[in-house]
């Protein structure tokens, strides 16, 4: 309904019913909501408030470019399955960074630290080896800041991430996925390249800790306010273990009792690691970017309690129901940590808050974990629901 005059305008706005104020911040922001033509009413009573008006966000300050973009992502309540638990299972959307993931941040704070060294130049070449999120970060950083950017990875990676790599003027070396201690191994090659290479930097995502530092300084604290400080519990699988040692390094700080539980993927040795103290890898995973093989010094020290081992049945089962019961369109790392949240929130009992990494878009694997016969090949068909099997 739009009021014919500006006075009947101003005698609907006097009439109408209070606001509801959104309590929002990103950037120090400040939220006012919309009366009938826009008319602001900055200072509604939340108590009172209706949820039929229309929002409108302003920002006091603006961001400066992408960098300036990287986190402060919202904290999302995964509604079906905090009503099933009766707890607040939460997922932190990281998703939403600039660059797409959870590693923006790490990518950011990697290439800062070299920055505060005073080893960067324009057009030093930034070397990395990933499996293509920390990449894609230090790409669009690399961008903006003038510098170049090569990165090694596992050539089993998705085709979605290597193309946009490349759009992204990322020189893409696809080499031989095998275990750490194979002098052919990604990283290692990234590291030679970079030794032997005039003006290239090596950012070393897994033992260099300014990527565990990004975390402890940027999500755990945003976290930790989001929650208002009632937290109970976190969980989140480990790659480089920069996300899981930053956040729970900070929650511990602040919250001694608060559990923390590593989520960890087929294939990887970290389940092991915390449960009988050995490290061994046994088979793969569908998952990309996470597990290990080894204890990266990103990880060393992390306040870790215990750890939980989620299959991939569990995991390609989660990625459908995030996508059909909450519209959320994410990637198989983060559906393995929301199994994770899921099943430590049904441990711990109603009435607890848990939180975890949605770390990025199932688009990044569209090819792959919404393809019939890919799943067929991983004997993961017959774990979904039987209407997803006439695709």
């Amino acid at each position: 309904y739009t009021p014919s005059t500006h006075q009947e305008a101003r005698e609907m706005w006097r009439s109408s019913a209070p606001v509801r104020q959104v309590a929002y911040r990103r950037h120090d922001t400040t939220l006012h909501t919309w009366g009938p033509l826009g008319c602001f009413s900055p200072n509604t009573n939340v108590a009172t408030a209706t949820t039929t008006q229309q929002r409108h966000i302003t920002y006091k300050h603006i961001l400066d470019g992408f960098d300036g973009a990287v986190g402060n992502t919202p904290l999302i309540r995964i509604k079906g399955l905090s009503a099933e638990t009766g707890c607040d299972i939460l997922g932190k959307a990281e998703f939403m960074n600039p660059g797409g993931s959870v590693k923006d941040r790490a990518a950011l704070y990697l290439i800062r630290h070299f920055e505060e060294q005073g080893k960067m130049r324009p057009g030093t070449t930034v070397v990395e080896g990933t499996a293509g999120n920390t990449g894609i970060g230090l790409a669009h950083i690399c961008k903006a800041r003038g510098y170049k950017c090569k990165i090694f990875m596992p050539n089993t990676q998705s085709q979605e991430k290597m193309d946009l790599l490349r759009a992204l003027g990322a020189e893409v070396v696809a080499v031989p996925a095998v275990p750490y201690e194979d002098p052919q191994n990604y990283n290692h090659q990234a590291k030679r390249f970079a030794e032997s290479t005039e003006n290239a930097v090596w950012t070393n995502q897994f033992d260099n800790v300014a990527n565990r530092y990004g975390h402890f300084s940027s999500t755990g604290p945003e976290i930790w306010e989001q929650t208002n400080h009632k937290i109970d519990a976190f969980t989140c699988s480990a790659g480089t273990g920069g996300t899981m040692a930053g956040v729970s390094m900070f929650l511990k700080q602040k919250k001694p009792s608060i559990k923390i539980v590593l989520a960890d993927p087929p294939g990887s040795a970290l389940y092991g690691w915390m449960t009988t103290g050995k490290l061994e890898r046994v088979g793969g995973s569908i998952t990309e970017g996470i597990g290990q093989g080894r204890v990266t010094d990103n990880l060393k020290g992390a306040p870790i309690d215990s750890a939980l081992y989620i299959p991939d049945a569990d995991t390609i089962r989660m990625v459908f129901r995030l996508l059909e019961e909450e519209g959320l369109f994410l990637g198989a790392s983060t559906a393995l940590n929301v199994v994770a949240a899921y099943k430590l929130a049904k441990q711990m009992g109603r009435g607890h808050t848990v939180a975890t990494i949605l770390c990025d878009g199932a688009y990044r694997y569209q090819s792959r974990l919404f393809s019939k016969r890919w799943l067929e090949e991983k004997k993961l068909l017959n774990e979904l629901d039987p209407k997803y099997h006439s695709w």
